[in-house]
């Protein structure tokens, strides 16, 4: 499929919200000419097609914090299966529907008691998870992914991804961000956003001694 030509603006005073909707809006976009064979697609995230993934963010740009505590509740804290009951939720009849829901949530502001920039995270990582599988190549602004790899570096509160770093030294080549110390791993920035945060594909664009280490950790379960 062709590079994806929606281009989010690249400002470093963009608010996050910003980034996140413009993210959402050029995901909706890339996905409208999709085949029912492609809405099949498995994607990054183990057991799930594009289609689920889509209907996962849309359920998460659905939650504000009652409705979410209400959901955890519902599931006696299983967390997976709390997951699982919204993505069912907002999956739809078929794969137009899931587009259709997922248009209707491009601009809202809902969201989990997380921080905002790790529901940015969520719509970079989740839609590279429907992308990359895809085909789709999507050029995403320096300063989006310099946020999150900034983010990432610093915490295991969404998914494991600090912890995954430990004893490495990475260096984007495409960007400003660094972080950490050890063995070397430099490449570009989404690289190495989706490495910290365990998709083990995005290794190979990846150099230094330490991509075998990062490799080998991003075989974890993923988020």
């Amino acid at each position: 499929m062709t590079p994806s030509r929606d281009r989010a603006p690249a400002r470093a005073e963009a608010p996050p919200w910003e980034l996140i909707h413009a993210e959402r809006a050029a995901l909706a976009a890339d996905l409208a000419p999709l085949t029912d064979a492609q809405w099949a697609t498995p994607s990054l995230c183990a057991g799930l097609s594009v289609r689920e993934v889509l209907a996962h963010l849309t359920a998460g740009a659905s939650l504000n914090p009652v409705r979410w505590m209400a959901g955890v509740i519902r599931c006696r804290f299983d967390f997976d299966k709390m997951v699982a009951m919204r993505l069912a939720e907002q999956l739809g009849a078929d794969p137009a529907e899931t587009l259709a829901r997922f248009r209707r949530v491009v601009t809202s502001t809902a969201k989990a008691p997380i921080p905002v920039v790790a529901v940015l995270g969520e719509a970079v990582v989740h839609g590279e998870d429907i992308r990359r599988p895809l085909g789709i190549r999507r050029e995403y602004p320096i300063d989006t992914l310099t946020r999150l790899a900034e983010y990432y570096q610093g915490t295991d509160m969404v998914v494991l991804a600090q912890g995954r770093i430990g004893g490495l030294r990475l260096t984007a080549t495409d960007g400003p961000f660094t972080a950490g110390s050890g063995q070397a791993v430099s490449g570009p920035t989404l690289a190495l956003v989706m490495a910290m945060t365990g998709r083990e594909a995005y290794c190979d664009e990846l150099d230094g001694p330490g991509v075998a280490i990062l490799r080998d950790r991003c075989r974890l379960p993923v988020t």
